[in-house]
């Protein structure tokens, strides 16, 4: 008798995902990229993993490498997935919010070398 199987008979291929999608229609789309999903929008109707991605982003917006790891899809494939949901509307996407640097203290900064070299 043998063990469980692996290998290929548990992988889906990546056109499968994407319903045949080779690249995303996006280029904007990055990994730190936020997914806000349309609450008026019903993810009935669409294929497994557009439903997947919609339920994960309904709470709250999630970035796309966070959708890829509960997903366990490549990111590539995501962004597909994501780049179709934009289009259809169920999903919109805003670049992370960064903010900009502001103004150092060099005196304290200075108090921080100085504590750093005291270890």
């Amino acid at each position: 008798m043998s063990g469980p199987r692996r290998g290929r008979a548990s992988v889906v291929r990546s056109h499968t995902v994407t319903g045949g999608g080779a690249l995303p229609e996006r280029s904007h789309l990055d990994e730190a990229t936020l997914l806000i999903a349309d609450p008026r929008r019903s993810p009935a109707g669409l294929p497994a993993h557009a439903h997947r991605t919609m339920t994960l982003c309904l709470p709250g917006v999630l970035s796309v490498a966070e959708v890829a790891h509960h997903l366990r899809l490549p990111g590539a494939v995501v962004k597909v997935v994501v780049s179709q949901l934009i289009d259809s509307g169920h999903l919109s996407a805003r670049a992370p919010y960064v903010p900009t640097a502001g103004q150092y203290d060099a005196a304290f900064l200075q108090q921080v070398l100085d504590a750093l070299h005291k270890l």
